[in-house]
């Protein structure tokens, strides 16, 4: 039997048949694809996807790929655009002050060594990147700390991906405010239900845990190239192809946790996933085809990341549940598994005040897998002993303190750390990812209180409204970009709507 064979004189696989009709075709489509609207902006030769006859998807890709490419014209209800809005700012905020410690200065040095051309801002400098680059670099500054959100169904930060690379994406192709509200919350959407669906009928944290990956790399990389590809006005096949290439991408490993510096945890978390989801969104802009079905067939994503995952969880109330309302924006700029400790702690001292002095033992219970996370960490933000310390005595727990890492050494801090105890709870590990926490105080009197947590400050359950959001990204970033620049980013920001270019917002968001 003849067998087909490519220019080189190799066989061609799946029997692909590579004759000079064929390529004379394919030139034809090249051709045709320089009236295709929306197509490349870099130069290359670009396939207008829908001259190509797609082949057989699923039932699941079908909806999620038509459900992406419509997200740009799709209007979203009025409560999803506040609390998007919400998300923008609390991420801008983490990223300007990112820019302040050890790990944002050593990303914003690669950024100045990198080089790069315009046409894309990096946050809190003069610096103009490529959309990769900028994507990188702005993602790396936005998880610098412990500040920006986190959302426990998937076990992800969605907004230090999702953000920076729809900036980047938005800034490359000149989207408007509405666009760019409607990119981002897509981005949330896609990339969380990735590691939810990864649970396998458990937890994304069950399936970190136990597959030694890192879920906050896998979710951060689809919400990324989501919203990425709708700024870029993709189809729903082109979709298709960058979630194939998002898939090809995705990465990570648990041993962040070993990370001391939080270099590499920015990494992971943020860079790492803006990068790649942006570098797939710009590929098949730029005409690059691929594999119209990842999530089913031969090789699929599932098959091999986790088997025993129902793709069908893709598109679970899809455009019914918002993932960006079901992200938690942190009053606390502490890890996560920190935020109840601390505010149990808080409303413990309101309701009896008492000195550091006072106090002969703190026993904190929290989730026994996020117990292990924070238990005596290097870092300070994201170690829990170090910050009810810094409670104890401050009674407030500040940006400043939580990046404080010589006052570890403090003997005050040493001297109320000793007294704090971490238990790990099997009953709240059971209740995760509700991530509640109960905290015990005992006074040298005898004096016991107690408060049990069951709903964060910041999280659905127990919102920060509008005025608290503003209140702390403007803390974070008015040291950084002063008052008065502050005072109009974040004005531009909550009236996005009423933004042309997302590119006005470059002059607010450097600084010298």
């Amino acid at each position: 039997m003849r067998r087909n064979r490519n220019v080189h004189g190799e066989k061609s696989p799946h029997g692909a048949n590579l004759t000079r009709r064929g390529l004379l075709q394919r030139a034809g489509w090249v051709a045709a694809a320089t009236a295709f609207p929306g197509t490349l902006v870099f130069g290359a030769d670009t396939v207008d996807s829908s001259s190509v006859g797609a082949n057989n998807v699923s039932p699941v890709m079908a909806r999620l790929s038509a459900y992406m490419s419509e997200a740009r014209g799709r209007a979203l209800p009025d409560a999803v655009v506040e609390i998007t809005k919400h998300h923008i700012l609390d991420t801008i905020a983490a990223m300007v002050s990112g820019a302040t410690l050890p790990p944002g200065r050593a990303i914003l040095r690669f950024a100045v060594a990198y080089g790069g051309q315009p046409p894309c801002t990096i946050v809190s400098s003069k610096l103009l990147c490529g959309p990769i680059e900028a994507a990188l670099v702005n993602a790396n500054l936005a998880h610098s700390d412990e500040t920006d959100d986190s959302h426990a169904p998937s076990l992800s930060h969605p907004g230090c991906d999702v953000i920076p690379a729809t900036l980047a994406a938005g800034e490359t192709f000149g989207v408007g405010g509405t666009q760019f509200l409607r990119a981002v919350a897509l981005g949330y959407d896609v990339g969380t239900r990735v590691t939810m669906t990864l649970g396998g009928g458990k937890t994304a944290n069950a399936y970190q845990f136990e597959e030694h990956r890192s879920t906050h790399s896998i979710s951060g990389i689809f919400c990324a190239a989501a919203a990425a590809a709708s700024a870029a006005g993709l189809d729903a096949r082109q979709m298709r192809w960058v979630l194939d290439y998002t898939a090809q991408q995705s990465s990570g490993i648990a041993a962040w946790q070993r990370d001391t510096d939080h270099i590499e945890k920015g990494f992971v978390f943020a860079g790492m996933g803006a990068r790649s989801g942006v570098t797939a969104a710009l590929l098949v802009q730029s005409g690059w085809t691929g594999v119209d079905d990842i999530f089913s067939g031969p090789d699929n994503f599932f098959m091999a990341y986790q088997p025993k995952a129902d793709p069908a969880g893709l598109v679970d109330q899809l455009g019914e549940r918002y993932e960006v309302t079901r992200t938690n924006i942190k009053k606390w700029t502490v890890g996560s598994p920190i935020q109840a400790p601390l505010d149990a702690l808080e409303i413990i001292l309101r309701k009896h005040p008492f000195s550091s002095g006072d106090v002969k033992e703190v026993i904190v219970r929290a989730p026994k897998s996020e117990a292990s996370i924070v238990n005596n960490r290097d870092i300070p933000d994201i170690c829990l002993q170090y910050m009810v310390a810094v409670m104890l005595l401050d009674k407030t727990a500040s940006f400043a303190a939580a990046h404080d890492k010589p006052r570890m050494s403090d003997p005050a801090v040493l001297r109320e750390r000793a007294k704090v105890q971490l238990i790990g709870d099997d009953e709240l590990e059971a209740r995760l990812p509700r991530r509640e926490a109960i905290v015990e105080v005992t006074l040298n009197d005898g004096t016991t209180l107690s408060e049990h947590v069951t709903a964060v400050r910041g999280t659905a359950e127990n919102p920060m409204p509008r005025e608290e959001v503003v209140a702390k990204a403007r803390d974070l970033m008015a040291p950084v970009l002063g008052a008065a620049n502050t005072a109009t980013l974040i004005e531009k920001v909550l009236s996005l709507e009423n933004v042309k270019d997302i590119r006005e917002l470059r002059s607010l968001l450097q600084r010298s």
